[in-house]
């Protein structure tokens, strides 16, 4: 017999998203279940966000040591330990663990249960020995790497995001399918710790960014070594000794590359599988569980928030979904999703960040618009640290409103937030021009970017005309 459990709210999935739901929602004294049948603490966590940058900054280390030559310091060829690598890699998600413990939650007051969770109804959810009638559902289930349709994928070892962290010898040659921001920021890691490296991508790489920003990271990684192969298409992969062999179409006579190690980094599919929502009521589609601005799905107690909802898949992007949904399940406030809102980051070397439209998006909803542009190559910090490499582009209507930016540089992804907050605010070009911001920092790309605003008005010849009008009363 099951027992029964009727809390305000049920979050299917322990991931970001849905822990931010049930800690603000338990710190306000409301009841809150929680199911979870995998890993506490989601896909961000154990395979994505955290160890990725965990791996990343090894190779930012092992890259330093190769470019000290030009900062006077004997540059050497690091000697990577690679099983020393992965206990970095996972003593850094250790650290984090406890912050989305089961333990931690329970403390809290929210009822964790780790099992798989299934809709028998439009208004119960079965997991393990329970059943959960909630006032209001969350699906949070997040999303998984996607297998592409490639012949003979399925007879050979391949590794995906969940699956690289647990490496202990460095690949000597990993070949990795999906030109995307996983596959160029992997790519360029493994690059960094002495791998060799060929990326194959069936379009563009980073397609999603600014052509200009892509091709900075672009022509950095293959600076570096990694060999990336743009447009090409895979007939099959085979197995080949302990490793795979990818054999590329449309070629006369039949090319092959071979590598110890296949990594596939061709997408996400969201997690909508066996949850029941066709009992539930819940429309999806293969893109994910099908949302209205408010996050609310085809069922009025159930919302979804996250990578599960194909939205923006990005762990900042499902806390801001969860403030969301906080606010219209426990205030009854009206919501409003605004994907302007979020910007993102792809954490090559070069650091790509963008924050509210592209110039192609806003030329398409605005028509004209202005481009302001600064190169990391005018400003005295990046100087000092030999990162010239890159610049910044802001995007302004006809009336200088600040629709997008875009950076493609050092520390992008830190620098984007002043961006967002310009356009959230929808501030106008003239207010970054006239800001005050110390020196020597690589901030001033932005002030910079945004003055030359006033290079219009230098070629105003009404300019000159009253100037040497004041210029007579001395």
């Amino acid at each position: 017999m099951s027992e029964i459990l009727t809390p305000d709210l049920c979050i299917v999935g322990a991931g970001s998203g849905g822990l931010s739901v049930a800690a603000a929602a338990a710190a306000m004294g409301v009841p809150v279940v929680v199911i979870e049948k995998g890993e506490m603490g989601g896909d961000c966590l154990n395979y994505g966000c955290v160890p990725s940058k965990a791996l990343i900054a090894a190779g930012h280390i092992a890259q330093a040591m190769r470019e000290g030559e030009k900062f006077g310091i004997h540059a050497v060829e690091p000697r990577v330990d690679m099983s020393r690598v992965h206990d970095h890699v996972h003593d850094v998600i250790a650290a984090i663990a406890h912050n989305d413990s089961e333990a931690r939650f329970t403390v809290m007051g929210v009822k964790v249960i780790r099992a798989a969770g299934k809709f028998i109804s439009k208004d119960t959810l079965e997991a393990g020995s329970f059943q959960v009638k909630a006032r209001r559902f969350v699906i949070a289930t997040g999303s998984s790497s996607a297998t592409p349709p490639i012949a003979g994928l399925d007879q050979v070892r391949f590794l995906t995001n969940e699956t690289v962290f647990d490496l202990e010898e460095l690949p000597s040659r990993l070949v990795v399918i999906g030109g995307g921001p996983i596959g160029m920021e992997l790519a360029q890691a493994f690059r960094r710790l002495g791998a060799d490296v060929i990326i194959l991508e069936g379009a563009h790489a980073l397609s999603r960014e600014d052509p200009e920003l892509a091709q900075v990271a672009i022509a950095q990684l293959r600076a570096e070594g990694v060999d990336i192969r743009l447009n090409v298409k895979i007939a099959r992969v085979e197995a080949r000794g302990g490793g795979a062999r990818v054999v590329l179409a449309g070629h006369e006579i039949e090319e092959t590359i071979d590598g110890s190690h296949l990594l596939i980094a061709a997408g996400r599919n969201p997690n909508v599988h066996n949850l029941g929502l066709e009992t539930a009521g819940v429309q999806f589609d293969r893109k994910g569980i099908k949302v209205s601005k408010s996050l609310r799905t085809s069922n009025r107690r159930i919302y979804a928030i996250g990578d599960v909802t194909g939205e923006a898949a990005f762990t900042h992007a499902a806390n801001y979904h969860a403030g969301l949904v906080l606010r219209a399940t426990l205030f009854r406030l009206p919501v409003k999703l605004e994907p302007r809102l979020i910007p993102r980051v792809t954490y090559t070397d070069p650091e790509i960040a963008m924050a509210g439209l592209s110039e192609a998006q806003a030329r398409a909803t605005h028509g004209h618009v202005n481009i302001y542009r600064w190169p990391f190559s005018e400003n005295d910090r990046a100087q000092a640290e030999h990162a010239v490499t890159g610049h910044i582009k802001i995007v302004a209507s006809a009336k200088d409103v600040i629709l997008g930016a875009g950076i493609a540089g050092r520390h992008a992804g830190e620098l984007i937030g002043f961006w967002q907050l310009a356009i959230t605010k929808k501030m106008k070009i003239q207010d970054i021009a006239g800001l005050v911001l110390p020196y020597p920092t690589l901030q001033e790309v932005s002030k910079r970017a945004a003055a030359t605003h006033y290079q219009k008005s230098l070629g105003n010849p009404w300019l000159g005309t009253v100037l040497r009008f004041l210029r007579k009363f001395g």
